[in-house]
């Protein structure tokens, strides 16, 4: 009986055998309304006017085991209780967590719940992180991982439930959650005719029928990817925009402005941290713009660079913001935050690349050249090499020979003593392959635009320090006087100095703009 005494007083009671007058002690982490990352103090106020008046936040313990009354897969509803200390909360200045308790009598008849009903009767939303109760009789705690805004209720034509962190097989689903789950997948998939509104979590798919323009001629209009035989995918997510209006299966497009409000599912939206670091590299990047375009005035070779230097004057200089970490400390804005940074990026120019940060030159080795594409956006494109030379699966019927011109001679002397047969046994070689992928384009693009392409073969070895560099690289473009004669290729081997040297930097360039392309349009999709 003391031990029992002595724990309650600690908030830590050992349950009874029928668990009668039992209290759940429950832990709630939410974030309260924020415009851009600072309180919006209107909602803060309203909130707490509301809660005098009984407007409050409610939670509801769903059972997981045992039913309500003639609804074998609905769990029992507990009674309703409320965030407690609401009023009195301080709020932060800052945007931040705010922790909240609340109680719940234990109910057998409900038992062990798997799920909670949360109810916000406030007049605005509010992000729920977490739920945690404690000390379940027969169970000890349980945690909720929420991670969703919550609106009014008035916002909904459905209850919000949120379930345990505890992950279930459909089958394995305990049956009195099973409604819930059923309609918590209903919610989330929409009926497909509904109009989106910002509080909504309708979760549906479009084809990419928005890449052109109509409105603006026909030179704009671009067609449809996606459900069609030679185009059946990709989709995109669902916005719910305007058609065009001369086009009414293309869908409009809007500014740049606008574009901030187009509708995702609420809970897929930026947070308060990363839309306030997305605007502050929105209004830095609109700053980084306007000396180059002043200067680019009083230049005779408009958007071009002249020299390596024109490129590293876009990183050099700047106005320098105070750099303290103190001073950034004491900002409470996010936003502002990201303007005083601390790593010497200034308003108007781009920050400097760590990579020639201390070596301006570092960019040219072949090192460099590797790591850059192993830590870079595309490196599941480097393949072990197979056979060499490397062979190309295009129809000869179509685009002829268009097998590797890469030959021993351009790489068995760098291959640190093996021959190229022991390399490949060994695992030493690879390759980056653009050149099947691109080769079919390169005419279109070569002769429709100021664009220029190469299809590209990269040999790259893995040295015994573990460090990938490239051996060779070829280019190739369709032979000139048609696709079936197969391609005119090229090998570049490295060289550091000389015209040599220079058309070695240019064949890295291709391949690594090959690289980022293929990334782009292909991995993606």
């Amino acid at each position: 009986m003391i031990e029992r005494l002595l724990s309650c007083i600690t908030c830590n009671c050992i349950p009874s055998e029928n668990g009668r007058g039992r209290k759940i002690q429950g832990r709630v982490v939410l974030m309260k309304k924020n415009v851009l990352d600072f309180n919006d103090f209107v909602a803060s106020a309203v909130d707490r006017l509301g809660e005098v008046f009984r407007q409050r936040v409610s939670l509801q313990l769903i059972s997981k085991v045992n039913a309500a009354d003639g609804d074998i897969n609905g769990g029992k509803i507990g009674k309703a209780v409320y965030l407690e200390d609401w009023i009195t909360s301080s709020p932060a200045l800052a945007a931040g967590e705010s922790h909240f308790k609340v109680t719940f009598d234990w109910d057998e008849e409900v038992g062990v719940p798997g799920a909670i009903l949360i109810k916000n009767d406030h007049h605005y939303e509010f992000y729920l992180k977490t739920i945690t109760l404690e000390n379940v009789p027969s169970h000890g705690r349980i945690h909720f991982v929420c991670n969703s805004w919550v609106y009014p209720v008035e916002k909904y034509n459905y209850d919000r439930v949120f379930f345990a962190n505890q992950a279930y097989l459909p089958s394995e689903t305990p049956l009195p959650l099973l409604k819930y789950r059923a309609q918590e997948l209903e919610n989330l998939r929409g009926n497909g005719t509904e109009k989106f509104e910002e509080h909504d979590r309708v979760y549906e798919y479009a084809l990419y029928n928005d890449l052109g323009n109509p409105d603006k001629g026909p030179d704009h209009a671009r067609q449809t990817l996606g459900g069609s035989p030679d185009f059946p995918y990709p989709r995109r997510g669902k916005t719910g925009r305007k058609p065009t209006k001369k086009d009414p299966t293309a869908e409009s497009r809007l500014s740049i402005v606008k574009s901030l409000g187009v509708y995702v599912p609420r809970d897929e939206r930026f947070g308060h941290l990363k839309m306030s670091d997305f605007l502050a590299y929105a209004f830095k990047s609109i700053t980084q713009v306007i000396q180059p375009e002043l200067e680019a005035l009083f230049d005779d070779t408009l958007n071009e660079f002249d020299s390596f230097q024109d490129v590293l004057d876009i990183y050099e200089g700047g106005i320098k913001l105070p750099g303290s970490d103190k001073i950034s400390k004491l900002i409470p804005f996010e936003f502002l935050k990201e303007l005083f940074r601390t790593d010497g990026a200034g308003l108007l120019k781009y920050p400097m690349p760590a990579v020639i940060r201390a070596d301006r030159s570092a960019w040219r080795t072949d090192f460099e050249f590797g790591r850059e594409m192993l830590a870079g956006v595309n490196p599941v494109c480097i393949s072990r090499l197979e056979e060499f030379p490397p062979a190309s699966k295009l129809d000869r019927n179509v685009y002829g020979d268009q097998s590797s011109k890469i030959t021993r001679e351009h790489i068995e002397d760098k291959l640190e003593g093996l021959t190229i047969e022991e390399a490949l046994e060994k695992n030493r070689l690879y390759i980056l392959n653009h050149h099947d992928s691109l080769l079919p384009y390169v005419r279109r693009i070569n002769d429709n635009t100021s664009r220029k392409l190469y299809a590209t073969r990269t040999i790259l070895f893995l040295e015994e320090t573990g460090t990938l560099k490239p051996l060779a690289i070829e280019l190739s473009v369709p032979h000139p006087d048609g696709d079936a004669l197969g391609a005119v290729s090229k090998v570049f081997t490295p060289a550091d100095e000389g015209v040599e040297g220079a058309l070695w930097q240019l064949a890295k360039a291709y391949a690594a703009v090959n690289d980022s392309g293929v990334h782009q349009l292909i991995s993606h999709w």
